[in-house]
């Protein structure tokens, strides 16, 4: 299945030579007004790298150049555009284009347009619009969000189990075409899905053998219902192509399809990096430079105010040891490290503990097995990171200081045992949060950097003054 612009430009791919002398012939046509070269040479091209080139123009060219394409290919391409895109092309359509380009596009791809429209342009559109366009495109307008029936396709190989195969093959040559794809045929006996055929199934057998013969009748199926990202992660565990999606008696009114289960795993893996980096997540549709400085500002300053407002306790923790650095002004020196290598050991851990849990690899029942491997690996961690800035210490405040500083030794010790215990802390909150949250019902992407950083910070700085008070403690008298 083909993939939508949308996960084009997340790679951030920059134009190929050819796209930009196409590009620039295609403007050159358009100025000469030979458009039947014109339409030859986008005729010619892929969906994708239309929409890339339509995308780079300004808005009167874009609106004249899809104009003069060819209605399939301007339909083909209009599904692979941005939001934004779009959007511009739509205002300067006439009532007429909208609904050409509308009908000729996916089911699933038009609602997604529609769904990001005004209610009053969606309205006269779908007032235009054929009968069967219309029921369909209301039916998927009306599924719950996040929901499988909002990202189905009504379009596909209907099927059923006492055609023969060559029956098969002449109502696929005369219908196909309007179907979503033709890799996968549903078998249906008054609109209840009963099995499924492959097209290699169909390839493979006899032109005289009955479908019901070859079908695979344990279908795999989700409820019109099913949250969109269980039904990817479900495409993605069975290798699936296409998944039929049915209501609660049983009618097959749809099939979710791989390059909408690919959206929805990139929208939702940008949501989960938003969360994870502080930021509120918005439209996971809009690029860097589609959304402006405000929207960017608006959803960064939320959580960049608690975690700053959270830093008092830190302060605080600050403020009650501070006889104890008073005393020993060298342990001021090694606070950032402290603070921020268990807070790098805690966000490794909360990172795979939110990707094993997006992917079904961990669960919240996993709690205490979670809890005992992270202690394992962070006594390994620890001890080896301890033992490393323990040597380093005594390198730098000793050996190369040439006996500069006093109680080097004891210095490397705070530091090593407090790192070693602050280390074993970050990993075990960095491994429990996300399991707290998701059993409480909260996403556990949440927890990865806002939380996280807080709590082993506090903590860290904790056990590092109380180490050194009871290290330094018949030393200096505390």
């Amino acid at each position: 299945m083909e993939l939508r612009n949308e996960e084009l430009k997340e790679n951030d791919l920059e134009p190929r030579e050819d796209e930009k002398l196409t590009k620039n012939r295609l403007l050159q046509l358009m100025m000469k007004k030979q458009y039947r070269e014109m339409r030859e040479i986008t005729t010619e091209m892929h969906p994708a790298d239309v929409a890339q080139i339509l995308e780079d123009l300004d808005e009167n060219n874009r609106l004249v150049v899809f104009r003069l394409l060819r209605k399939d290919v301007a339909a083909e391409a209009f599904a692979y555009m941005s939001d934004e895109s779009r959007n511009d092309l739509v205002e300067g359509f006439s009532d007429t284009e909208i609904v050409s380009t509308l009908e000729k596009m996916s089911l699933d791809d038009a609602a997604d347009m529609l769904e990001d429209m005004p209610a009053s342009v969606v309205k006269r559109i779908l007032a235009k619009s054929s009968r069967q366009t219309r029921e369909s495109l209301n039916r998927l307008l009306h599924y719950p969000d996040s929901s499988a029936g909002s990202i189905m396709t009504p379009e596909y190989l209907r099927l059923r189990e006492d055609w023969t195969i060559q029956e098969a093959f002449d109502w696929i040559r005369q219908h196909g075409e309007e179907a979503e794809t033709v890799y996968t045929g549903y078998v249906v006996e008054q609109n209840r899905l009963v099995g499924v055929i492959s097209a290699k199934d169909l390839m493979l057998n006899s032109l005289d053998t009955q479908i019901k013969e070859v079908m695979d009748d344990n279908v795999i199926s989700v409820q019109v219902t099913d949250d969109q990202e269980n039904v990817a992660r479900l495409m993605q565990h069975y290798a699936f192509n296409a998944m039929p999606v049915v209501d609660g008696e049983g009618m097959l009114v749809g099939i979710v399809t791989i390059d909408d289960a690919v959206d929805v795993l990139t929208e939702e893996s940008t949501e989960d990096m938003q969360k994870m980096a502080a930021i509120i997540p918005e439209d996971s549709t809009a690029t860097y430079f589609g959304t402006t400085v405000w929207q960017h500002a608006k959803q960064r300053i939320p959580w960049l105010l608690i975690l700053m407002l959270s830093a008092t306790f830190t302060g605080m923790i600050t403020t009650h040891y501070e006889t104890t650095f008073a005393a020993l002004p060298l342990l001021v020196s090694f606070m950032p490290m402290l603070m921020d290598t268990p807070g790098n050991c805690g966000n490794q851990t909360c990172t795979l503990m939110v990707r094993g849990l997006a992917l079904g690899e961990v669960t919240d029942k996993d709690f205490f097995k979670v809890v005992m491997k992270e202690l394992r690996i962070a006594m390994i961690v620890g001890s080896i990171l301890g033992a490393v800035n323990g040597l380093r210490i005594y390198l730098m405040y000793d050996v190369f200081a040439g006996g500069h500083y006093e109680h080097v030794m004891t210095y490397a010790m705070v530091v090593s045992i407090s790192l070693f215990m602050a280390v074993i802390l970050a990993k075990l909150v960095g491994g429990m949060l996300p399991l707290i949250a998701k059993k409480c019902g909260a996403d556990p992407a949440i927890m990865a950097t806002p939380f996280i950083t807080t709590i082993v910070d506090a903590g860290s700085l904790v056990i590092y003054f109380r180490v050194a008070q009871i290290l330094f403690g018949s030393t200096i008298g505390f």
